[in-house]
């Protein structure tokens, strides 16, 4: 798939052009976990929400994997060996519409991982065995300048948070809302942004 065309997304549409991946692409699967790319993120947000967690939170665990969705690299699978970068294509995509909270919630949940399998030893253990090999080809557990670096920035606990949404999301049963129950959150984040 190739990259899709920034210059037709605007402030007024990029709601309704994420909501139309998620219903074109939502059943896709999610590299071999037992859920799809749509119900692992949907569940995410579903978390958040009950919860009680604020909309930033919400937002950015919906939207963390939509790199999956539009990269031009494509998915992620059990088969692969090298690193797809998923999270810098969904922050390339939502950049320019999006606070930045949620960009570095969607463009850091990978180095996210890697921070709690360095700072959290237990961490590791709960990774399923499709985040395992996915940790291997992300370059492993943060160093410590790696770690200093990441708690540098002023949304790591933020970022924390949705990765650990990330991980709770794979359940194969879960009932959520679709997208569009949570598109007003998205669009009142969106509008946060206007100039």
């Amino acid at each position: 798939m190739s990259a899709p065309d920034l210059a037709a997304l605007n402030h007024d549409n990029i709601v309704a052009y994420i909501g139309d991946i998620f219903e074109r692409r939502g059943n896709e699967e999610y590299l071999g976990e037992p859920v799809t790319i749509a119900a692992h993120m949907l569940q995410g947000a579903t978390f958040a929400e009950h919860r009680g967690q604020s909309e930033a939170i919400i937002v950015a665990a919906l939207l963390h994997d939509i790199g999956h969705f539009t990269s031009e690299f494509g998915s992620f699978t059990m088969d692969d060996t090298e690193d797809r970068f998923h999270e810098e294509a969904g922050a390339r995509i939502l950049g320019a519409f999006f606070p930045e909270a949620i960009v570095d919630c969607v463009k850091y949940h990978v180095a996210a991982k890697r921070y709690l399998c360095a700072s959290r030893p237990a961490y590791f253990d709960q990774l399923s065995a499709a985040s395992v090999h996915s940790l291997k080809l992300q370059g492993g557990p943060m160093s410590a300048d790696e770690v200093a670096e990441f708690e540098a920035n002023p949304n790591h606990s933020l970022i924390v948070e949705v990765r650990l949404l990330d991980d709770e999301g794979k359940l194969p049963d879960m009932e959520t809302p679709d997208f569009w129950h949570f598109a007003p959150m998205v669009q009142a984040q969106v509008d946060a942004t206007r100039v």
